[in-house]
C-alpha cells in the first residue's frame, strides 16, 4: 500500500476484489445420478453472486473448477439458491470449509433436502427462508473462477415471511450479510429506493422510526434546488 500523492488523505492497496456488503447465499445442487455417492445433493456456500437481469429474473454464482459443486451444476445446468438467515448461519459456514465429496452435507448440518419447482436434479433447503430454483443458461470461464449465469424459473418462501396482504416481510427474514470474511447481521432500515425525494406521507408510512432522519435529509436537499424559470 502507498499513500496516494494527489489526495495525501487516501492510502492506495493493490487491485483486489473489495466490494462488500455481498450477499452469502448456500446453493443446492445434485448429479445425473442420484444413486452415485459423488452425485448426491450437495450444499456449497457462495459469496460471489448477484442479481444480473430483471426480466427475464436471472442471477449469477461464481465457482472455482476445483469445487465438487461446479461438477454437479455443470452436468445438470440446474441451482437453487437459497437465502441465508441468522439460524442458518454455522450451517452455512460448514457447507463452505467441506467438501461435498467425501461427506452428505444435508446430513451433516441437520437440514432437509426438498424437491426445488421445475427441477429434476437439484433440491432445495426446507429451512431456507427464501429459495430460488434456477436453470443455468451461460457458464463464463473468467480466470479463478467460473460464473453461471441463471435463470430463476421458481421463487419459494416460508409462510412465516408473508403477511396476511401477501407481501414478502424480507425484514422478517433474519438475513444475514458477508463483509471481507465475517459474517453480519442486516441492521436497522435506513432508507428506501427514492425516498430522498418521497412525500412526507409516504416517508411516514415507509420509515416509521427513521422518518426524522429522512425528513431533515429531504429537507436539505430542497434547499439547494433552483427554482424553475
Amino acid at each position: 500500500m502507498k499513500t496516494n500523492s494527489e489526495t495525501p488523505d487516501r492510502i492506495d492497496f493493490p487491485p483486489s476484489v473489495m466490494l462488500y456488503p455481498l450477499p452469502v447465499v448456500m446453493v443446492s445442487c445434485a448429479g445425473n445420478q442420484s444413486d452415485y455417492e459423488e452425485d448426491r445433493a450437495n450444499i456449497v456456500t457462495v459469496a460471489w453472486a448477484g442479481t444480473v437481469c430483471s426480466d427475464p429474473p436471472m442471477i449469477s454464482i461464481s465457482l472455482r473448477k476445483s469445487r465438487h459443486s461446479h461438477r454437479l451444476i455443470s452436468d445438470t445446468k440446474e441451482l437453487v439458491v437459497n437465502l441465508v438467515s441468522q439460524s442458518l448461519v454455522h450451517s452455512c459456514d460448514y457447507c463452505g470449509v467441506r467438501s461435498g465429496q467425501t461427506e452428505d452435507k444435508f446430513a451433516s448440518c441437520h437440514l432437509t433436502a426438498v424437491p426445488a419447482s421445475g427441477l429434476k436434479h437439484a433440491p432445495a433447503i426446507l429451512e431456507a427462508p427464501i429459495y430460488l430454483s434456477c436453470i443455468v443458461e451461460k457458464t463464463i470461464e473468467l480466470g479463478s473462477h467460473d460464473m453461471f449465469i441463471a435463470r430463476i424459473i421458481s421463487v419459494s418462501v416460508d409462510q412465516r415471511i408473508v403477511g396476511a396482504d401477501g407481501k414478502i416481510r424480507i425484514d422478517n427474514a433474519d438475513l444475514v450479510t458477508y463483509v471481507h470474511g465475517d459474517y453480519y447481521s442486516i441492521g436497522k432500515m435506513l432508507g428506501f429506493f427514492g425516498y430522498s425525494v418521497a412525500s412526507a406521507d409516504k416517508l411516514r408510512k415507509r420509515m416509521k422510526n427513521a422518518i426524522f432522519v429522512a425528513k431533515s435529509t429531504t429537507k436539505k436537499i430542497s434547499k439547494k434546488k433552483k427554482p424553475r424559470k
